[in-house]
C-alpha cells in the first residue's frame, strides 16, 4: 500500500466510523470527566523507502543493480501508432531486457513498473536511488506525428542545454507529462536544479555517456539507429544526481516498420541481447 493511501486512510477511517455508526443507530461510549485519551498514530519516518520494486538476481549485494524504466503506463499511454501504444511497447522491451540479464547471471535488475502502473516523473529516478543502482535506464518510444517516414532508436544523457531543437521539444513534453496528466509536482526552481547538476553530476555524466556510446556500438549490425543516435536533453527522469542514466528511444512507434520491430518477439529479443552486452561491458569497465 503506497504512503499516500495509508495517509487518505489515517485521515478519512475516524470520518467513516463515526458516520457508520451514526447511520446504524449505534451509540458511542463518553469516556468519564478527568480523565485523558490519547490516540497514538504509527507513521513511517520520512526517509524510508515506500513502494520498492522487487530486485531479482543473486543476493549478493555487491552485484552491480540495473535499475530498469519502462516509461509512461496507467492514464499515461504516451504515443500512439500502428494500433499500438508507448507504454504497453516499453513494458514488453523492459521484460525482455531484465528476462535476459537474470538469464545471463551475476547482475540483479529491479523494474520501476511490471504492470500497467503510473509514476509520476521523479518516481521514477528516486527509485533508482533509493535502490542505490549502479545505472537506471528509461525506455520510451518517439512519435514523429504524421511523418511516417522518419525511424530508428536513439539514446539521451543528461544535458543543461538541449543537444537540438528537437531534442528541447522531446524533453519539454516529456518533463510535462506528470503534469498534463492531472498530477501537480512540487519540486525544486529550474535555477537551483541546473545548478545542483553541474556540481554533482560531472562523473555521472562521464559515466552515462560512456554508456550511451556502448550501446551504439553494439547495437550496430543489430539495432536500427536514427541518423543522430546520440542526443543529449534536460530530460527530469535523468536528473538522479547519483546514478548515471540514459534514456533509450526505441524507434518511432508511428512508423509501421519500427512498431512491427518493436512489437515482435524477435525485435524485443534483439534489443535485450544488445543492451545487456553493453551493460555487461560497461560494469567490466567500472570494475
Amino acid at each position: 500500500m503506497s504512503l499516500r493511501i495509508q495517509l487518505w486512510l489515517i485521515f478519512l477511517l475516524p470520518v467513516l466510523l463515526v458516520g457508520g455508526l451514526v447511520v446504524f443507530g449505534l451509540t458511542i461510549p463518553v469516556p468519564h470527566l478527568g480523565r485523558d485519551y490519547v490516540l497514538d498514530l504509527l507513521l513511517p519516518d520520512a526517509d524510508d523507502p515506500v513502494d520498492l520494486p522487487t530486485v531479482y538476481g543473486p543476493p549478493d549485494r555487491s552485484r552491480p543493480l540495473v535499475v530498469i524504466d519502462a516509461g509512461h503506463g496507467g492514464k499515461d499511454p504516451g504515443a500512439s501508432g500502428a494500433g499500438l501504444r508507448e507504454k504497453t511497447v516499453v513494458l514488453g522491451l523492459a521484460q525482455a531486457l531484465k528476462d535476459e540479464l537474470l538469464e545471463q547471471g551475476g547482475i540483479r535488475v529491479a523494474l520501476t513498473r511490471e504492470d500497467d502502473t503510473f509514476l509520476v516523473l521523479d518516481e521514477r529516478p528516486e527509485i533508482a536511488r533509493r535502490l542505490d543502482a549502479d545505472l537506471f535506464i528509461s525506455i520510451h518510444a518517439d512519435s514523429a506525428g504524421e511523418v511516417s517516414g522518419v525511424s530508428g532508436a536513439s539514446i539521451y544523457t543528461l544535458s543543461s542545454e538541449a543537444s537540438s531543437e528537437a531534442a528541447a521539444r522531446f524533453a519539454e513534453r516529456e518533463n510535462n507529462a506528470d503534469r498534463l496528466n492531472g498530477v501537480e509536482v512540487d519540486g525544486q526552481s529550474d535555477v537551483v536544479s541546473n545548478i545542483l547538476v553541474e556540481l554533482s553530476q560531472r562523473r555521472v555524466q562521464e559515466n552515462s555517456a560512456e554508456f550511451a556510446g556502448l550501446v551504439v556500438r553494439e547495437g550496430r549490425g543489430n539495432l536500427r539507429f536514427h541518423p543522430q543516435a546520440r542526443r543529449s536533453a534536460a530530460l527530469a527522469v535523468l536528473r538522479a544526481p547519483d546514478v548515471p542514466a540514459v534514456l533509450y528511444e526505441s524507434g518511432y512507434i508511428t512508423n509501421p516498420a519500427d512498431a512491427a520491430r518493436l512489437s515482435s518477439p524477435e525485435g524485443r529479443k534483439a534489443f535485450a541481447e544488445t543492451m545487456a552486452r553493453a551493460i555487461r561491458i560497461y560494469f567490466a569497465r567500472q570494475s
